[in-house]
């Protein structure tokens, strides 16, 4: 399978997930509104959500994939299977360790990360964000094995499975809060059991799929000769740095999210709306590209082949360009369309949608700079290099805060997330120069003509948008949700026609992209 058509079955598979989480957050608006119980559920929910992007999308999976992949070519099978076993074992024993805590000190986690709810006038939301936190506090281990098992996909260039994984969590939460509501005392309660079904139906589709592969791992096993395997330590090494590296990331958002809870009340919904509608380009291009370039990088690095190298990061920058900017211009031009289609019923007003937009545009200003690091990260993973992205991001993390005393006073929620927007363009930015100066990636000729023309067809795809965004009263159509859905649609159809349209009048292919350059050079090796 090509990079391209690997890359497109990944955004292809990640868009029904998304998809999925809409409809899971439009039902959510709907049903609750932007109060504070709903921030209560989104204060809960981020807590494990924030564990399984530590143990496993971040710090895990950086350290596992590129040894993994390493291991793969340089050993028998044998010695693969044995890796994974205690791999997995030392894993799952950490997991269930972190998730007892979690559980027992969920009222003191709850007070760290959202202490505006420890007020007395809003002793119910607290007591509401400590239930949801420890029902849906072993979902990391759930998560995390996914994560694993996602690893041992990809490196294997099974892709598609773990792409439509997610989508299981988004339809148990739908089902959950339609059939499950009327068995709490608070509705929304059923949220959170649909959190934790859904884990363990991804869980169970991962496991099923290793399985049928002969990978699947066994969980339970000594723990001594894992931690002592020389491999599994190598991994834990790689670990320490890379955990502070997505830590800090972390941090930030902890941060924003305390102080969040400081705010007016529904600030945490307005951000979380405003994240998911961020989470379609960042997951359909840049974890998209990031999932199946890491392999291939990790592959090209085995081989000693530095230009194929430099190439396959430079392909990937450029894709990530045609396709970033322009969904960063609809965010930016149409924020009042998108939240007012999607969520502008029921309990969610239009001063929600006021609100979620600001934060939406805000957020768009760094959505380039969050692709970008989906590129650019992985330049340094395959060299297992961890500790320079882990550098970078202990200073944005500071630029980040710093931004936050200026903006948030001015701006409200929207400022932090344009804190988050700017210090992800930072974050990129040092990424680039550090990939430069190591002498990693070597820009391929054509950059200049590449801008002129993706600027030309961004300035024209511009008119339509600007204009759709201010001749359509988006909020008065709240009465006639299947004619604005059908406006959005068509407007956002004929934009991206007329970006395409103009991009082949200036020369550029769809064939200029079509194939990687791993794939014209593999088994070669350059000096």
């Amino acid at each position: 399978m090509s990079l391209l058509r690997a890359a497109a079955t990944v955004s292809g598979l990640t868009l029904l997930s998304r998809m999925t989480g809409l409809v899971r957050d439009v039902m959510i608006a709907r049903a609750f509104g932007a109060s504070a119980l709903t921030d209560a559920f989104w204060v809960a929910f981020r807590i494990p959500n924030l564990l399984r992007r530590l143990f496993a999308e971040g710090a895990f999976a950086q350290a596992f994939v590129p040894i993994l992949g390493q291991a793969r070519n340089q050993h028998e099978p044998e010695v693969v299977k044995q890796l994974l076993d205690r791999v997995a074992q030392t894993l799952f024993i950490a997991l269930c360790v972190v998730t007892l805590l979690g559980v027992l000190g969920a009222p003191l986690v709850v007070m760290v990360i959202a202490s505006g709810l420890t007020e007395a006038s809003r002793a119910t939301d607290f007591e509401a964000a400590v239930w949801m936190t420890r029902l849906m506090f072993p979902y990391i281990i759930c998560m995390s094995l996914v994560a694993f098992a996602s690893g041992v996909l990809n490196t294997w260039r099974h892709f598609a499975i773990p792409a439509l994984t997610p989508a299981l969590l988004n339809l148990s939460m739908i089902g959950a809060s339609l059939y499950l509501s009327e068995l709490f005392s608070r509705p929304i309660y059923a949220l959170a059991a649909g959190v934790m079904l859904g884990g363990l139906a991804q869980f169970a589709l991962q496991w099923w799929a290793l399985s049928r592969l002969s990978l699947r791992p066994k969980l339970l096993g000594p723990l001594l000769p894992a931690v002592r395997d020389p491999l599994v330590r190598r991994i834990m090494r790689q670990m320490l740095p890379a955990t502070l590296g997505v830590s800090v990331a972390q941090i930030s958002l902890l941060i924003n999210t305390n102080i969040a809870t400081w705010l007016a009340a529904g600030s945490v919904t307005w951000l979380s709306f405003a994240d998911r509608l961020m989470e379609f380009p960042t997951a359909l291009i840049g974890v998209a590209l990031g999932t199946v370039l890491l392999p291939s990088l990790t592959r090209a690095h085995t081989e000693q082949a530095a230009a194929r190298y430099s190439a396959l990061l430079d392909w990937g920058l450029r894709l990530m360009l045609l396709l970033g900017l322009p969904a960063a211009l609809c965010m930016l031009l149409l924020s009042n369309a998108l939240v007012a289609t999607l969520f502008h019923y029921g309990a969610f007003s239009a001063a929600d949608v006021e609100h979620t937009r600001l934060a939406v545009m805000a957020y768009a200003v760094g959505l380039v700079g969050l692709l970008s690091i989906k590129i650019l990260a992985p330049g340094f993973y395959a060299k297992q290099d961890i500790r320079t992205p882990v550098k970078i991001a202990i200073l944005v993390l500071v630029c980040t805060q710093l931004l936050n005393l200026v903006l948030v006073p001015w701006l409200a929620h929207a400022g932090l997330a344009l804190a988050i927007g700017i210090g992800a363009c930072l974050n990129a930015l040092a990424l680039l120069v550090g990939l430069r100066r190591k002498g990693i990636y070597q820009p391929s000729p054509g950059w200049g003509r590449f801008t002129l023309q993706q600027g030309l067809a961004l300035a024209v795809m511009a008119a339509p948008l600007w204009w759709a965004s201010s001749a359509i009263n988006w909020l008065g159509l709240q009465m006639t949700p299947m004619l604005r859905v059908s406006l959005l649609a068509l407007v956002l159809f004929s934009a991206g026609m007329v970006y395409l349209g103009v991009l082949a009048a200036v020369g550029l292919r769809p064939r200029h992209f079509r194939r990687a350059p791993a794939e014209n050079t593999v088994g070669k090796t350059e000096a």
